[in-house]
């Protein structure tokens, strides 16, 4: 069985790995739902409790997905949703708010289509920078004494903004892009949490699928893949991108372990506490990560790895989301 650690240090339990369940539902081309249903299932046979989801994946069918899949296995599962990105039902999308009246009608919405009665860990998906901080997470708060949200979390947010949060209600966790070649929290962002006590969730800790060693060149990426627009996938930055994911691919051969199973066991390694929540819509890429928690690293090995350094270009396409 997994390993389970305290995510922050407000009381929650989760499994030390999660699942991310964005891809179930949209921007990573199409997916099987048959198989989406049977892979959120078998992560929890395994032991991995904590599944993502987000009200804005799909728009909004992600979180029915996974509602529908924890039907009658809600006992074993820490769930995690979004709310702060505005989308209409066509996709479109509207902004940020993290206005109070807002986030009861989002949290209301989220259980609603999720079919439960009580979110685990409610975080706002994006600083709005039009609403005081303390304005939010005070409405959060709100949520979690009515029995509504058991823990609360911020994603992508700087340090003046967690600590800020933290001072109004008490956050779990923060969720952030955290990879072997995606380091950017380390300087400050890691030292305000641990300070503060909070978790960390970090999300595409495979690099969106690019460290697995599946995209060689930007002509892999399909139709309708969002990633399409990613720099880190684009001609302009693909083959330094490629040379770092040539070298853990070396490193892992020598390993007897898949190059995707090295890079999750790297940020594993950083710290015990740390429940990266890699994506995936099929059952055996799910074990294939599962496994990776099986993957010792010595010091020698961890010092090469983090000498092969970081992605070529942006996170993101625009920045202007994230980093608030």
């Amino acid at each position: 069985m997994i390993q389970t650690v305290n995510l922050g240090s407000q009381g929650l339990e989760t499994s030390r790995q999660g699942l991310g369940c964005m891809g179930m539902s949209e921007f990573y081309g199409d997916a099987d739902e048959n198989e989406s249903i049977a892979t959120i299932q078998r992560a929890l046979e395994l032991g991995v409790t904590l599944l993502d989801t987000s009200d804005i994946y799909g728009p909004f069918t992600n979180e029915r997905l996974v509602g529908r899949a924890i039907a009658g296995r809600r006992d074993g599962v820490v769930l995690a949703t979004k709310f702060g990105i505005v989308r209409d039902e066509d996709g479109t999308r509207r902004g940020i708010d993290g206005r109070p009246d807002y986030v009861r009608r989002a949290c209301e919405a989220s259980l609603q289509r999720l079919g439960i009665d009580h979110i685990d860990l409610y975080y706002q998906h994006r600083v709005d920078p039009d609403t005081p901080i303390e304005e939010t997470v005070g409405a959060m708060g709100e949520l979690v004494s009515e029995g509504k949200v058991r823990y609360l979390g911020l994603s992508e947010a700087m340090p003046e903004t967690i600590r800020r949060a933290h001072a109004t209600h008490p956050i779990s966790a923060l969720q952030t892009e955290y990879s072997l070649w995606s380091r950017e929290v380390e300087a400050e962002i890691l030292p305000t949490i641990r300070e503060l006590g909070i978790g960390l969730v970090p999300y595409a800790p495979l690099g969106r699928g690019f460290l697995t060693g599946r995209y060689r060149s930007a002509d892999t990426v399909g139709e309708g893949d969002f990633r399409r627009s990613d720099p880190r996938f684009s001609r302009d930055h693909m083959d330094r991108n490629l040379a770092i994911v040539e070298a853990v691919e070396a490193l892992a051969e020598n390993k007897g372990a898949s190059a995707a199973q090295l890079a999750l066991a790297w940020v594993h390694h950083q710290d015990q506490t740390f429940v990266p929540i890699p994506g995936t819509t099929t059952r055996r890429h799910l074990e294939t990560n599962v496994a990776a928690l099986d993957v010792e690293l010595t010091g020698d090995e961890l010092e090469r790895l983090s000498a092969i350094g970081t992605a070529s270009g942006n996170r993101y396409g625009d920045m202007s989301t994230v980093n608030r």
